[in-house]
């Protein structure tokens, strides 16, 4: 059995010298205290009242973490000071990670993300929303007479994935070997960074082998799906190159296979837990749908960074060219500053701060796919099981990481 950074005993980073003895805190972002309570009650203990804007941990390499909303969406918004040349922790494994265009910054990531943008439209995905609401209803159908199901396998782990692979145009059968992959660049293992960034290598040169023959097939192609377009997009007036072809096709098959099929889990065990929520959401189709932004505000599951990428002075703290900044996207959603009551599902809630999406020039592309994928699922889950609860009985497990991750969602309804 592989070893993971949760039963691992964790390695620290001596300190550097510019880091002040009250910033520091023992966090791992890989092995978060007091997890088995909840991925975003462990980060949310984090902003304690004497928590800094800026702290700093030994776990990981040694980096920093920006621990208020106002912070992250900063950082986020600065690639002049803060740089996406590394956004991976540990830092070593940051370096090995290699898709187009997350490791650019602006000007050169503009028409890359334009690519992007072009084939993940709003608009677009408008054309595949019957498609998707297929997979949803067969999904479900699937297992609605038995009266319970681990939503995390057999709804949350399916769904996105069989609508991602047909907007790619790929073979279910592959999806095994890409979760994989996605794994190991999200929660990559190991017992310190170096072992770590073999992990995280070991899964970007896995699709990086698999796209390339697609990449090839694909070139020249007037198919609709994903691929074609990405591969015929050009970047300042030429053809794209085909490793830039590679590194963008890449970034979207790890997107499309690790996201929102750990958002759907987190945000169903919580309904499953307060069925006074599920009626709000059932009983007014206009609820459910605003809903939706309030589900991505309270259960984000990005953890990534940036590199400080010049030295500056921030939150009253030195940075130092090169330092790393962990930007947790829980802890924007859940600071009290930005949201009241942030740990309350709240419906009715309207100011919302959050950067579940990320922010500045790389807020995610495929966010018109995640809102549609969970608006689909709640309108044809409660269609079909209207009331419903979590069993007690079995606990969910989670992971965090990069992508944090929940495994086993024992969810009962009445047949």
């Amino acid at each position: 059995m592989a070893s993971t950074p949760e039963t691992l005993e964790r390695a620290k980073a001596e300190v550097p010298s510019h880091i002040p003895a009250d910033r520091i805190r023992e966090i791992d972002m890989y092995a978060l205290e007091g997890i088995e309570q909840g991925y975003h009650e462990a980060w949310k203990k984090v902003q304690g009242p004497d928590t800094p804007g800026m702290i700093w941990t030994p776990f990981t390499g040694g980096h920093w973490i920006a621990t208020k909303g106002e912070l992250i969406r900063e950082i986020y918004s600065d690639p002049e000071r803060f740089s996406s040349e590394v956004i991976f922790l540990p830092k070593e494994a940051g370096e090995k990670y290699q898709m187009v265009p997350t490791r650019m910054d602006p000007p050169e990531h503009t028409p890359y993300r334009k690519a992007l943008d072009k084939g993940l439209s709003l608009a677009q995905m408008r054309k595949v929303e019957d498609k998707v609401r297929d997979v949803a209803v067969e999904l479900i159908d699937g297992f609605l007479a038995r009266g319970e199901c681990d939503f995390s396998a057999e709804y949350a782990a399916i769904f996105p994935v069989r609508v991602f692979m047909a907007l790619a145009d790929l073979p279910l059968s592959d999806v095994p070997i890409l979760t994989g992959f996605a794994r190991q660049m999200t929660r990559p293992e190991g017992q310190n960074p170096e072992e770590m960034a073999a992990d995280l290598e070991a899964g970007n040169d896995g699709f990086f082998a698999y796209v390339e023959p697609i990449i090839h097939a694909r070139r020249g192609g007037s198919g609709d799906d994903l691929i074609t377009i990405m591969v015929n997009a050009e970047i300042n007036g030429e053809p794209i190159s085909h490793d830039k072809a590679v590194g963008l096709v890449a970034l979207l098959l790890l997107g499309g296979l690790d996201t929102v099929v750990n958002f759907l889990s987190f945000f169903m065990i919580h309904l499953g837990r307060h069925p006074e929520k599920v009626a709000e959401l059932r009983d007014d189709p206009l609820v459910l749908v605003r809903g939706v932004e309030e589900l991505f505000r309270r259960f984000p599951v990005v953890s990534e960074a940036r590199m400080v990428a010049k030295d500056q002075v921030f939150d009253g703290v030195e940075l130092k060219h090169g330092d790393m900044v962990l930007i947790p996207t829980a802890l924007h959603g859940l600071d009290d500053s930005q949201n009241p009551d942030p740990l309350e599902l709240n419906f009715a809630r309207r100011a919302m701060s959050h950067t579940t999406f990320g922010g500045g020039p790389h807020r995610c592309a495929g966010m018109h796919l995640a809102r549609l994928e969970v608006t689909i699922t709640l309108q044809e889950w409660l269609k079909r099981i209207p009331e419903f609860r979590l069993r007690q009985d079995s606990p969910p497990v989670y992971h965090s990481g990069i992508i944090a991750a929940v495994e086993n969602v024992p969810l009962v309804w009445r047949v």
